[in-house]
């Protein structure tokens, strides 16, 4: 799940960041209205959090954009206005959830997976394929009675792949919803943590469930009691 974060408190910035990269979302960060527009234009997000009180233009009009142009990413807002005036006024123009600072990250962390819980990319709390399970939110996997310890990342994109189950996603989708704007498109790194999980995941006694569709992607997929050609 990628993130895009518009807040321009450094410290505020940097903490939230932080938290949402250690629970395996990527995440964009812009510091201005201007920026924000121009990162949404070019990127397909997940959610947004939004801060009201930024460099122009605020975060109104940013939420007012983004609506304009028919683009119904769930976006969050955050500010220090309190004032039910203001709170009116962002649902108005869009926002899909408020939270006023200072708040609690683990009460931010709620409200994403909730709004996430609403779109499309619905979030099951836990997924099974055969004998996989993955907690999604605990972070934690297993396959059958065996715990599989990952990196953040390795689950980040276990993640994605679980949710996409059955279907072939390919690398530039995956590099979207992954990785953040600092991935190099022409690095082998998908390549690199997709081999990291089937040796993790895919034991030589247990189903493979990763499989590789030549110039397509990836499915992540229980195929034994429906052989396919993959």
């Amino acid at each position: 799940m990628r993130i895009l974060l518009i807040e321009d408190e450094a410290r505020i910035s940097r903490f939230v960041s932080k938290g949402l990269r250690e629970n395996s979302f990527a995440v964009d960060v812009a510091a201005s209205g201007e920026t924000a527009l121009y990162q949404v234009s070019i990127n397909d997000y997940d959610l947004i959090i939004l801060d009201v009180m930024i460099p122009a233009p605020n975060g109104f009009e940013v939420c007012r954009r983004i609506r304009e142009n028919k683009n119904r990413v769930p976006v969050l807002m955050l500010t220090a206005r309190d004032a039910v005036e203001d709170r009116i006024k962002g649902l108005n123009l869009g926002a899909d959830d408020y939270l006023t600072k200072p708040f609690d990250f683990g009460e931010l962390l709620a409200r994403i997976r909730a709004l996430l819980r609403r779109g499309n990319a619905l979030l099951e709390a836990k997924i099974i394929i055969a004998d996989l399970e993955i907690d999604t939110q605990a972070q934690r996997v297993w396959r059958g009675d065996t715990e599989i310890i990952l990196t953040t990342k390795e689950f980040a994109l276990l993640e994605f792949l679980a949710r996409e189950r059955g279907r072939v996603v390919g690398r530039e989708e995956i590099s979207t919803h992954v990785w953040d704007e600092n991935f190099d498109s022409f690095s082998n790194l998908i390549e690199v943590y997709i081999n990291r999980l089937r040796r993790k995941i895919d034991l030589p006694e247990k189903i493979p469930l990763f499989h590789t569709r030549r110039g397509a992607g990836y499915v992540l997929q229980d195929f034994s009691k429906n052989k396919s050609d993959v």
